[in-house]
């Protein structure tokens, strides 16, 4: 038998975590004294104490790690974990960029460039999304339903895809999308997936490279380059996802097109 002191020390486990696990049911000693109150260890038990300090390591919490203790399936745990793991990433690259944006103390480079987007037919699927981040999810469900209903159409070439916000005003959820997508011709459709055709039109396109949470500056600087040349607004902006979390590891590398339609 290891006193706690002792079983602390082999375990690399301090006393106050032994005593917080023995509460909550994890790592019971194996003998108490009645008398004086002394814990003390089997050095089976190290064991125990091992999977536990790994299990808390990788920040799996007490009520999942009593979960995998009593038989749950250690798998599936794991895979939950990494899953957020993998989305804590992603959150966490995005700020960086932000950061790194900031303390550069820089305003963004934008070239605005006047060019017509030809007549063409397209497919779209409008729906309500309670985020943004759902359009990661939306896009390709709604290219796949596209292509389930039509095997054999083509899109078109050089290839466009856009999305176009349908709320009159910036909203954090319930978003009101529209994504649409150029093809050879018309083809079949259901309460889903539409086809029309958008005329030729003239845009103001810039380029945004980084995150989606800086496209707010994109706008601001594509709004006042309209206003400062006296083009006439004709249309709701589009975004053009060139690059993304879809093909590009590093959000430094996202590239996002702004098109927003005018007059003339």
């Amino acid at each position: 038998m290891l006193k706690i002191g002792i079983f602390s020390k082999l375990s690399l486990l301090t006393v106050k975590a032994l005593r917080f696990y023995e509460k909550e049911g994890l790592l019971i000693p194996a003998y108490i004294d009645e008398w004086t109150g002394y814990r003390f260890y089997d050095t089976s038990q190290l064991a125990q104490a091992a999977k536990i300090k790994a299990y808390r390591q990788i920040d799996l919490s007490v009520e999942e790690i009593k979960a995998i203790l009593a038989g749950a399936q250690v798998r599936d745990i794991l895979k939950l974990k990494a899953d957020s793991l993998k989305k804590q990433r992603a959150d966490i690259g995005i700020r960086l960029s932000i950061i790194n944006y900031l303390m550069e103390d820089k305003q963004m480079n934008y070239q605005a460039v006047i060019k017509k987007i030809p007549e063409t037919i397209v497919y779209y699927e409008e729906r309500r999304l309670d985020s943004y981040s759902d359009l990661m999810t939306f896009v390709p469900e709604s290219r796949a339903e596209y292509k389930r209903l039509n095997p054999d159409l083509k899109w078109a070439e050089p290839p466009y895809e856009f999305c176009e916000y349908l709320d009159g005003e910036y909203r954090h959820k319930d978003i009101f999308v529209r994504h649409s997508e150029a093809v050879t011709k018309f083809g079949k459709e259901n309460e889903r997936i539409q086809f029309c055709k958008i005329p030729a039109t003239k845009v103001i396109s810039i380029y945004h490279k980084g995150a989606y949470d800086n496209l707010g500056e994109a706008y601001a600087y594509i709004m006042k380059y309209a206003e400062a040349n006296a083009y006439k607004i004709a249309g709701l902006a589009r975004e053009s996802y060139i690059n993304g979390i879809w093909n590009k590891e590093s959000v430094d590398e996202w590239l996002t097109e702004i098109q927003l339609p005018i007059e003339g």
